[in-house]
Parts: C-alpha cells; sequence; structure tokens
C-alpha cells in the first residue's frame, strides 16, 4: 500500500515516519519524502484512524486527495532539487515535474497555485531563497559560489531576488546576528 504523507522534507523526516510506522506494527518497504511504501494491502479503518494520529502527532499528515498528493509530490520534487542534491540538473524544473509526474506542466501549475495561493515558480524561488540562507549561514562558499550552484545567471539575479523575498541584500543577512531561517514545510 502507497501512502502519501505531507511534511517530510528531509532525511530525519523519512527517519521518523518509518519509526512511526514500525512502531506501529506496519512493515515499510520504502520512505522517501513525502511518501511511504508499506507490506500491508489493506487496512482496517481503526489502524488507518491509529496511523493518521500517530503521524499527526509528529507533525505529518496523511494525504488521501488525489490532488493535495500532486500538490506534495511537486513540492518534493522541488526541494529534492535545490535541498537535497549535490548535482543539479541541467533540466528546467516545468520539465522535471512534467516529466516525473506523467503530467502536462500547464495542468500541474494551475492545479498548484489553486492550492497553494501561489505560483510553481514564487514557490521555487522562496525555497532557493532559504537555501542561499542556508548556504550563506554555512560560510562555505561565496556568494558567486551559491549563485552558481542554484543556476542563477549572475549574483545580481540571486542580490535582487534575494532582497525582493527577504527585504534585505545577501551581504547584511550574512552579518545579521539572528538569521531568520523558515523550516522547509512551511515555505510557501
Amino acid at each position: 500500500m502507497q501512502l502519501q504523507i505531507k511534511n517530510m522534507v528531509c532525511d530525519r523526516c523519512i527517519a521518523a515516519v518509518q519509526a512511526i510506522l514500525t512502531h506501529n506494527g506496519w512493515h515499510p518497504l520504502q520512505v522517501t519524502l513525502g511518501e511511504a511504501i508499506i507490506q500491508e494491502e489493506e487496512m482496517s479503518v481503526a489502524d488507518a484512524d491509529r496511523l493518521r494520529k500517530a503521524l499527526q502527532l509528529q507533525g505529518f499528515e496523511w494525504i488521501l486527495d488525489r490532488h493535495a498528493m500532486l500538490v506534495e509530490k511537486i513540492k518534493n520534487i522541488i526541494i529534492t532539487q535545490i535541498h537535497h542534491r549535490n548535482t543539479r540538473s541541467n533540466k528546467n524544473f516545468s520539465t522535471l515535474i512534467s516529466e516525473a509526474l506523467h503530467l502536462d506542466y500547464t495542468y500541474l501549475s494551475k492545479l498548484f497555485s489553486e492550492a497553494e495561493g501561489i505560483t510553481i515558480e514564487q514557490y521555487i524561488i522562496l525555497q532557493k531563497i532559504e537555501r542561499v540562507k542556508e548556504l550563506i549561514v554555512y560560510d562555505e562558499l561565496s556568494l558567486t559560489q551559491i549563485a552558481d550552484e542554484l543556476h542563477y545567471s549572475s549574483i545580481a539575479h540571486l542580490s535582487n531576488q534575494f532582497k525582493k523575498v527577504t527585504g534585505i541584500a545577501p551581504s547584511a543577512y550574512k552579518k545579521e546576528q539572528h538569521k531568520q531561517r523558515k523550516p522547509l514545510d512551511k515555505i510557501g
């Protein structure tokens, strides 16, 4: 049985969901961002309710609606590409998303906008800015390297987008004592 789970954004989330499933007597075969496959083919209403509650206690949500599942899959593709890949694909996001989900990008874009209140492109920008913040905090890469890693056309483009989203320039953010970052599942 395949389960779609909302708010899974990192390896710790995967481990937490795997532990929840195991602790509650299910047998996870595979757990990835936003998705878990368990050995069991059926689940009683009582078991499903127990699983839903166990997931909610840890900040996750079991998604049953097909459209919500697609939106969550889109988010996970974007998060994976921006935050969890050492090498970036040369394909643009519209191609990656469309190919991964085997659906027309226009349809997916409309669905995402209706569900989230922002476009996929805006969501990508917000995720990229959070990644820029993370890389600034690590202080291992120059702004030029960060721009290159995140496929910005120039440092000026990155800086302008960063300032538009955060209200401050990347250099000012770097100097801040308490750098404000958002959890990945709260972006959007």
